[in-house]
């Protein structure tokens, strides 16, 4: 499988899995699925409910295109609000466990996903789907025009599964937590520090352990000059709260 580095907002280099590009038109058609499924609903109730034929009978062209833009407004935005609500999912991804990200390791925001879905217009509604499967094939990153254009990726989430397996800590039956602030941090957030934390032990890279306490310090909104622990304590510590209050145990 092809892989992707990304420089996270701890400033660490992690590789992900690039989503296929058969995984990604699945997801497509379970999109496509569920929007064939709001136009049967929709064409029941106009012509069992409205009275479409008699609703629309006295309008002119410009006003029945006006009024059919409106009632499937919702499929048109489909992919731009549910990418912006579900941070890079729709329900086709969630379903194949892949989700759009910024390369650059920041979230993406609603200005890529806007940009992600204009660029739909031409590379997958405009020309049925060719130009995007032609530049995901034959880009590095599997990118479609509106990925190489936002910075973006579709990565699989799939290997996210065995996450909670990497951050277990043994924790003592009397164990007494310091940080509750630690619930800020995601599964994903501790398996980066926990990787990182335990390379940096091995290779005594006093650096790498800088770097992570400060940014721990900095997303838990901590008083570094309050911490009783050296650097090295500071992160067990935060691993094993995470745990403790996460229940990975």
């Amino acid at each position: 499988m092809d892989q992707i580095g990304i420089n996270t907002s701890q400033n660490v280099n992690v590789n992900f899995t690039l989503a296929g590009v058969g995984e990604r038109i699945i997801a497509f058609f379970i999109d496509s699925f569920i929007k064939g499924i709001y136009i049967i609903v929709l064409s029941w109730l106009t012509r069992n409910i409205l009275d479409y034929d008699n609703f629309t009978k006295d309008m002119d062209g410009w006003s029945l295109g006006a009024f059919i833009m409106i009632i499937t407004f919702p499929i048109h935005i489909y992919t731009l609000v549910l990418e912006s609500m579900m941070e890079g999912q729709t329900f086709g991804k969630k379903l194949m466990k892949i989700k759009v990200v910024k390369i650059d390791g920041y979230q993406a925001g609603f200005g890529d996903y806007l940009m992600r879905w204009i660029f739909r217009l031409v590379d997958i509604v405009g020309c049925m789907g060719i130009v995007a499967f032609v530049t995901a094939m034959a880009s590095k990153n599997n990118q479609r025009l509106g990925d190489i254009a936002t910075g973006t990726a579709v990565i699989s989430l799939k290997n996210n599964v065995n996450i909670s397996h990497t951050i277990l800590e043994q924790l003592k039956e009397d164990y007494v937590p310091t940080f509750p602030q630690v619930i800020l941090l995601s599964d994903n957030d501790v398996r980066i520090i926990k990787e990182n934390f335990q390379k940096a032990l091995k290779s005594d890279d006093r650096e790498i352990i800088n770097r992570l306490t400060k940014r721990i310090v900095e997303i838990l909104k901590l008083d570094s000059d309050s911490i009783p622990f050296t650097q090295r304590q500071f992160i067990s510590v935060v691993i094993k709260d995470y745990n403790f209050y996460t229940g990975k145990d």
